[in-house]
């Protein structure tokens, strides 16, 4: 592993991003290969990794990684990280650890989120990970994910709207951006790499993990899913954020930014894909009224019926609903057309951050970019 005085993590120093801004310069100067980059983030659910090599027009992915680890599972009960889902996260972030190391990485950040943020045997968990894996995990504020997240997905904005809602539905906790478009549209704006213009933002204490275990599914599935939702609604009221920008959505000058795989994987039945294909997703417009459609059709059916879904598989069935419940509340209080489907964010945001990088709004797609709908809905 690197040397983590070069990691490029939160708590370098500005001097250090300086530094590493300056070395950029060098090396573009001397033709020196491109650096290798890597964004690790441990969830509450789930051990991700990408690795990147920094391109003049941006950066290409050349490995990554995804582990179910269910690190938060049963942490809203015993306030715990349990022995077996550490045992997992370590197995994953070896994995990981091996893979930087193969790519020769040179700089990276390694986070961890809301679980560790809650248990209160973090602390020890991180010295447990440092020891075993060599890896260094930062665990950062909910406020650091959502600016991180809507770094990774700020050029998929609609321009010609007012304000987009970005929305990361994780494992624990679900963040809301509310980005101001206006700032991104103005030329005499100084857009800030680590500082998009997020207006307002909240994290809520509620994600895919923590509200499926606040609310076991029961053979009333509509009641279960009510229940969920009303969970949903009451949550965000008590974070003061049900009135934020609500008139501007009810004006039809918002949009909402999808940054999860509850959204991917709506996105992906929706399209009736035999297997999971980023390139049809990520980037899609998918109309608000088929995302909730999808959500209330997949809280009908049963875990082994969801799991059916080739863009499910076993590991989600149980816990989507949770992430469907959360969208159909979204789309309830910010009424929006459209939803930009985003199969980026956090990861992604980091690796900007890492290469001093920031993105610029697009033109609207043409028609083919936007999810078709059913034939009946295709008529109205």
């Amino acid at each position: 592993m690197p040397d983590p005085d070069t990691s490029g993590s939160a708590s370098s120093s500005a001097n250090g991003h300086e530094r590493r801004r300056r070395s950029g310069r060098r090396r573009k100067r001397s033709g020196e290969k491109p650096s290798t980059y890597a964004a690790l983030d441990l969830g509450t659910n789930n051990c991700r990794l990408l690795i990147a090599k920094e391109l003049s027009h941006g950066f290409q992915i050349i490995d990554s990684y995804s582990k179910v680890v269910r690190l938060g599972h049963g942490l809203a009960g015993t306030g715990q990280l349990s022995q077996q889902s550490m045992d997992a996260a370590v197995e994953a972030l070896s994995v990981c650890a091996r893979k930087m190391k193969s790519k020769s990485v040179k700089r990276w950040r390694c986070v961890a989120t809301e679980a560790c943020r809650r248990a209160e045997n973090g602390e020890h968990f991180l010295s447990r990970v440092k020891e075993e894996t060599g890896i260094a995990l930062e665990i950062i504020s909910a406020r650091v994910e959502a600016r991180l997240a809507v770094m990774g997905c700020l050029n998929l904005v609609d321009p010609t709207k007012d304000v987009a809602l970005v929305v990361d539905i994780g494992g624990g906790s679900t963040e809301l951006s509310w980005v101001d478009i206006r700032k991104l549209r103005d030329p005499n704006h100084e857009m800030k790499t680590h500082r998009p213009p997020i207006s307002a933002w909240a994290s809520l204490p509620i994600g895919v993990v923590t509200l499926s275990e606040r609310i076991p599914e029961t053979d009333d599935r509509e009641n279960w899913y009510e229940g969920m939702k009303q969970i949903v609604r009451e949550t965000i009221a008590e974070k003061g954020c049900d009135t934020r920008f609500t008139r501007t959505f009810e004006d039809g000058k918002g949009h909402i930014i999808g940054t999860s795989g509850t959204i991917t994987s709506l996105a992906g039945i929706h399209l009736k894909l035999p297997y999971y294909r980023r390139d049809k997703v990520d980037g899609l417009w998918f109309r608000s009224r088929d995302a909730v459609r999808v959500a209330r059709n997949m809280a009908s059916r049963s875990p082994e019926d969801r799991a059916k879904e080739p863009c499910i598989g076993r590991d989600r069935a149980k816990l989507l609903v949770a992430g469907c419940a959360i969208t159909d509340v979204v789309c309830e209080m910010w009424p929006s057309k459209m939803i930009r489907v985003a199969d980026r964010g956090l990861r992604e945001g980091m690796l900007m951050g890492l290469m001093n990088r920031k993105q610029t709004i697009r033109t609207l797609p043409q028609q083919d970019d936007v999810a078709p709908t059913d034939e009946a809905e295709a008529t109205e």
